[in-house]
C-alpha cells in the first residue's frame, strides 16, 4: 500500500520548485500560499522556520496591542528569530518597558532595536516635529529606511498585519513579495486571517500580558505623537496619524519611491 507522504518529504518537494536564490517570486508566493492552506498560525510558522523553507528570516514587532500573540507563537518555534524594533524615539514610554517585559517573559533572545541614521536627522528633521507638518517624511527617516537597511540580510520577514484592522490590509495572503523586482523578498502574515476573538482567546490562554495602553483606549499603538485614542466601534487603526490622508507608517508599502 502506498503511504501518503510525510510533512517533511512535501517540504521538501515545495523547496525544490521554489526559485533558486536567496530572494522569492509572486509564484514562490502563490506555491507557499497553497501549502499551507488550512493550517494554523502555528503549523505554518513551524513549516517555514523549522523547516527553513524561507531562508534568512526576521520578524518585525511594534511591541504594540497585539504584538504579543505573534512574538509568542515565533517564540515557540524558534526563539532565536531575530526580532526587529524600530526605535524612532518617539514611543510611549510604556511600549519601551513592555517591549523589555514582553521579550524575557516568552524568552526572545535575539531583540534589535533599530535607529534612525543621526545624520539624517539633523539635516532632515533637526527640532524633532516633522510629524506635525510631515508625518510622511518623519515615518522614512524613522521607520522605514532604517528597516530596509536591517533587512537586506534577510530572506523573509514575518508581520503581524490582520485583515481587521483596516480596509487596506483586508485583502492581504499569507505570503507575499515585499519588493517591486522580479525577485523579491517574502513577507509572511501568519495571523492575517485572524479577528479580535481570536487574538483575546489567545492572550488569556497562554496568559499573556496585555500593553499597558490598551486599557486607556489605544487599540492600536504607534509614536506617541501620531497615536490617539479610538472610540468605541471606531476602525481600530483610525487614532492613528488622526487628520491625515494616512493609514500606514511606509514599511508595508513595497516598491514606492521614498518621501524625501
Amino acid at each position: 500500500m502506498n503511504r501518503p507522504p510525510s510533512r517533511s518529504q512535501v517540504f521538501d518537494r515545495a523547496v525544490d520548485r521554489l526559485d533558486v536564490g536567496p530572494r522569492f517570486t509572486e509564484h514562490d508566493a502563490v506555491r507557499l500560499n497553497r501549502m499551507f492552506r488550512g493550517s494554523s498560525a502555528l503549523e505554518m510558522l513551524e513549516g517555514v522556520i523549522a523547516d527553513d523553507l524561507a531562508g534568512e528570516i526576521a520578524m518585525v514587532s511594534s511591541f504594540g496591542a497585539e504584538s504579543a500573540v505573534l512574538l509568542h507563537l515565533v517564540a515557540q518555534v524558534r526563539p532565536s528569530v531575530p526580532v526587529l524594533f524600530l526605535e524612532t524615539r518617539k514611543h510611549f514610554p510604556e511600549t519601551l518597558a513592555y517591549r523589555d517585559a514582553l521579550a524575557d517573559r516568552i524568552g526572545l533572545t535575539d531583540l534589535r532595536v533599530l535607529t534612525p541614521d543621526e545624520t539624517e536627522l539633523s539635516e532632515k528633521d533637526e527640532s524633532g516635529l516633522r510629524w506635525s507638518y510631515d508625518p510622511d517624511g518623519c515615518c522614512e527617516i524613522r521607520k522605514v529606511r532604517p528597516l530596509a537597511t536591517a533587512l537586506e540580510r534577510f530572506d523573509a520577514s514575518i508581520t503581524g498585519r490582520k485583515a481587521f484592522q483596516s480596509s487596506t490590509r483586508a485583502s492581504l495572503p499569507r505570503f507575499e513579495i515585499d519588493g517591486s523586482d522580479a525577485h523579491g523578498r517574502l513577507k509572511i502574515n501568519p495571523l492575517i486571517d485572524w479577528n479580535t476573538d481570536d487574538i483575546t482567546a489567545y492572550f488569556e490562554a497562554h496568559d499573556l500580558p496585555r500593553h499597558p495602553l490598551v486599557e486607556r483606549g489605544f487599540p492600536s499603538i504607534g509614536c506617541a505623537p501620531c497615536t490617539h485614542k479610538v472610540a468605541p466601534g471606531e476602525d481600530p487603526r483610525s487614532g492613528r496619524w488622526k487628520g491625515w490622508d494616512k493609514t500606514e507608517c511606509g514599511i508595508h508599502k513595497p516598491g514606492e519611491e521614498p518621501f524625501l
